[in-house]
């Protein structure tokens, strides 16, 4: 959030950064009183600015959460299928959030063709793993969504691992985001049936 704003009041980045986690764990704190049982940060800039993010990148996630209960997660963000089109195939930042206090990490993957062995990255998460390309208005099939779930188990034991498509669908049309979420489960249960779970 910090990227988008003009400065003209606090003496440095990183007093920025910090303002805004503190409004991000107030908001964060209303959403939870409401009743919201899991939250969720969106974060495009830890990816695109990564040196920024290793200087202060963790610290505010973490400042944001701060005594934030139950389910927290961080979305790395690549940007909306919609408008971003072409994504690289890797993270600039992503092992450096296994510091940090979310209990699980969002990546997208399926329109990337992200190299899941960056999984193996993040011990100490659970790992979302976007398994729908929402750049593609071709459905998914249910064995494309399971190759794509065998490939993370590669990296990732299957308590840790959270099928997820890679990021909002609300530039998909309701028929096809609706269709993308059925392969989605079909393919989760049938990786689940081979694993006997």
């Amino acid at each position: 959030m910090s990227q988008l704003a003009v400065n003209e009041y606090y003496p440095d980045e990183a007093s920025l950064i910090m303002a805004y986690a503190d409004a991000v764990r107030a908001e964060l704190q209303d959403i939870k009183a409401a009743g919201a049982d899991v939250v969720q940060i969106d974060e495009p800039y830890l990816q695109a600015k990564p040196e920024k993010a290793r200087a202060h990148g963790v610290a505010g996630i973490d400042r944001a959460l701060a005594g934030i209960e139950g389910p927290t997660i961080v979305h790395m963000c690549f940007g909306y299928a919609y408008a971003v089109k072409s994504k690289p195939s890797g993270y600039s930042f992503l092992p450096e959030l296994d510091r940090c206090c979310a209990k699980q990490i969002s990546i997208e993957a399926a329109q990337p063709k992200l190299d899941l062995q960056v999984l193996s990255s993040l011990p100490s998460k659970t790992v979302l793993l976007g398994t729908l390309d929402l750049g593609d208005p071709e459905l998914e099939t249910p064995e494309v969504v399971a190759e794509r779930i065998r490939a993370a188990l590669a990296h990732v034991a299957p308590e840790r691992l959270i099928v997820a498509p890679d990021c909002g669908m609300k530039y998909l049309p309701r028929d096809t985001a609706f269709g993308k979420l059925k392969a989605m489960v079909a393919g989760a249960e049938i990786v689940r049936r081979e694993l006997g779970s």
